[in-house]
This record gives structure tokens, C-alpha cells and sequence, in this order.
């Protein structure tokens, strides 16, 4: 008896990496959540800018109303919600066991897991976009509607490099919690909660807050610097980036080899 083995078609090339970075980015608007947070963030961004403009027809001398100021409030309501963005496209796969899936169609988990975050970067440089966007129609309106020094258009480098910066590094910090604990609970909680908790500790130990141990240590406190209009110092970069060494690079590194290693039930 003889057998016959089909031919492998060695044609069949791999799932390329921009075709996975699409179908992450659709996921964060297919489904309920994501939608729903994404027209929160533009919804909550746009009622601050009518408050804003509310509370400055009101002031007799608008002075805080130009572009800088608009584009640098614009940007808390994204910050606030984007780490839950990436919090919920990393563990919405394993909470509704859709990782089974994904993970069989594209076997090399390692892809996967940068395609996630390519696209949570993406989305962090589309939000930076959209308070871009959101800021200047408040400050067209501010300039119609208000005298000088309301309206005015200056934004520095400096302002906006902090912005994209703190966007990204924000949205990272949520990605390397949800990779640990692939919940998506416990990462929305130990994001708002942990890192605040421990930079709190820092500040109430008198030794420790007269050695500035929590400019270090605390990614909120290191991230100050960034939040002016002007060039944070060399020592200023060196806090930021070993907070977030820490806070992000040990979550998303033992995170990433759990999703490597976990089995997919």
C-alpha cells in the first residue's frame, strides 16, 4: 500500500505586520468599550474647552485662554482614559478568551504583542492630534470672542514634545500592567492606584522626601518638568527616565513573558 502526502504549498507567506497592527486598530473600535471610551475622551475634551470659554466670558480679564494653555488642557482628559484603552486591548483577548484565536492565527505570540504596541502608540500620537485639533477651534472662538491676550497662538517645542511624551509614557505604563496581570481590573487599578500609592509613601518618609527619593522613583512627581512650556534640564530627563524604566520596563518585561509562556485556555 502506498501513500500519498499532499504537497506543502511553500507560497503561503506570513500574516505581514502591518496587516496586524489594522486589525488592532479596529479592535479598539469594534468593540463597546473601546468605542465608548474613545467618544468619551473627545466628548469630556470638548466640554472643557466650552467650560474654559464658559469661565472666560464670565472673567473680566481672560488672560489664560491661547493655544498653549487650551492644547495643555485638552490633553487630560486623553491621558486619563488612554492607558485604559491599552489596559483594555491587551486583556480584552484573555478576559473573553479571544486570544485562542488570535494566537492561532498568528502562532509567533511576539508579533502580536508588537503589533498591540505599535498600535497603542499610534493611538497615543492620534490623541496628542485630536487635542491639537480641539485646542485651535477653542482658540479661533477665544480670539473672536475675547480681547488679548486670549487667542494667542504660541506653543513651544518644548510644551509639545512634553505632551507626546507624557502621552506615550502613560499609555505604556497601562500596557506593561495589563501584559503582568492580564485582567482587566487588576491592571485598571494597580495603574491608577500603585504607582500613586508608592510615590505617597516616599513623600510621607521625611528622609526620604528630604533625598528626593520620589523624583526617582514616582512617575507622576518626575513628570512635572514636562508639563511647562520650557526645556526640562538634563537631571529632569534622567528622573523621568528611571521612573519609568522602573514602572514601565519591569511590568512590560515580565508581562510580555508571561503572554509568551501562558498557555491560551
Amino acid at each position: 500500500m502506498t501513500t500519498t502526502y499532499a504537497a506543502v504549498d511553500q507560497t503561503v507567506q506570513p500574516i505581514p505586520l502591518s496587516r496586524l497592527v489594522r486589525v488592532e486598530m479596529r479592535k479598539l473600535v469594534d468593540t463597546r468599550a473601546g468605542f465608548w471610551l474613545i467618544a468619551s475622551m473627545a466628548l469630556i475634551a470638548t466640554l472643557v474647552m466650552v467650560v474654559m470659554l464658559i469661565v472666560a466670558a464670565n472673567s473680566s480679564e481672560p488672560t489664560d485662554l491661547g493655544f498653549a494653555d487650551l492644547f495643555g488642557v485638552m490633553n487630560t482628559p486623553t491621558g486619563f482614559l488612554l492607558p485604559v484603552m491599552a489596559i483594555l486591548l491587551v486583556t480584552s483577548e484573555w478576559s473573553q478568551r479571544g486570544a485562542l484565536a488570535t494566537f492561532t492565527m498568528e502562532p509567533r505570540r511576539e508579533r502580536v504583542v508588537i503589533a498591540k504596541l505599535i498600535t497603542s502608540i499610534i493611538a497615543a500620537l492620534a490623541a496628542v492630534v485630536v487635542a491639537l485639533i480641539i485646542g485651535a477651534i477653542g482658540n479661533v472662538i477665544a480670539m473672536l470672542a475675547f480681547d488679548a491676550p486670549a487667542g494667542s497662538w504660541s506653543l513651544s517645542a518644548a510644551g509639545l514634545t512634553g505632551a507626546v511624551v507624557l502621552q506615550v509614557s502613560g499609555l505604556l505604563l497601562g500596557f506593561g500592567f495589563a501584559a503582568l496581570f492580564l485582567s482587566t481590573p487588576a491592571a485598571i487599578v494597580a495603574y491608577f492606584i500603585l504607582p500613586e500609592a508608592i510615590g505617597l509613601v516616599l513623600q510621607l518618609i521625611p528622609a526620604l522626601r528630604d533625598a528626593h527619593v520620589a523624583e526617582w522613583i514616582s512617575p507622576s512627581v518626575s513628570s512635572g518638568a514636562l508639563m511647562s512650556e520650557t526645556w526640562p534640564t538634563g537631571g529632569d530627563w534622567g528622573k523621568f527616565l528611571v521612573a519609568h524604566a522602573i514602572w514601565i520596563g519591569i511590568p512590560m518585561s515580565v508581562g510580555i513573558w508571561k503572554i509568551l509562556r501562558s498557555e491560551v485556555k
